[in-house]
């Protein structure tokens, strides 16, 4: 973001989109209720964004571009052990640090296209084809894509389950991990 008033203003902003979409989706965010909140006006949520799914796209794309930055680096790696577990570690780390975020991902619409826009539509096919590749692994059958897609989605689900909002980050990071290590048959460490 950039710095100065205006990149404090669009921080702000995005800070507090992210919090209202938590409180009432982001169908029930309007840019008025964004603006009364920030205690600017209307005009000064338009002068940042043009529109509300400007500002989705924006609020989820800081955790994308991490995601993209794990699995690059990831797909680095010379050993696919050392693959595996670097993936590991970033995704259950990010997912425990975006809570709120993830959480919205999995019960959020709005929060669903964007970042299926951001993502999926206009990401790298290599980094996403990269991310389940790394952990099914080379010639993949059926049973080991499965579980990649388990192991991410149950990572996500349970990350941002209200369910365990009240456990402490590393808690929660620990557990996710053995889980996914447990998934993928990796050493614990």
């Amino acid at each position: 973001m950039t710095a100065g008033p205006a990149g404090d203003t669009r921080a702000r902003l995005l800070r507090t989109a992210l919090k209202l979409f938590t409180e009432h989706g982001v169908e029930g965010t309007s840019l008025q209720m964004i603006a009364d909140a920030l205690g600017v006006t209307k005009a000064a949520v338009y002068y940042h964004f043009k529109a509300k799914d400007e500002i989705t796209e924006a609020v989820v794309e800081p955790a994308l571009k991490e995601l993209t930055r794990i699995i690059t680096e990831a797909a680095r790696l010379r050993r696919r052990g050392a693959q595996v577990d670097y993936l590991l570690d970033g995704f259950v780390d990010l997912v425990v640090r975006h809570r709120a975020l993830v959480a919205l991902f999995s019960s959020d619409p709005g929060i669903s296209r964007a970042i299926e826009k951001s993502f999926f539509d206009g990401g790298d096919e290599d980094t996403k084809e990269n991310l389940l590749g790394i952990l099914a692994g080379p010639d993949a059958d059926l049973t080991a894509h499965i579980t990649a897609v388990v192991t991410l989605t149950g990572i996500a689900m349970a990350g941002g389950a209200p369910h365990f909002a009240g456990v402490d980050d590393e808690t929660l990071r620990a557990a996710l991990l053995d889980v996914a290590r447990r998934l993928h048959r990796r050493p614990r460490r």
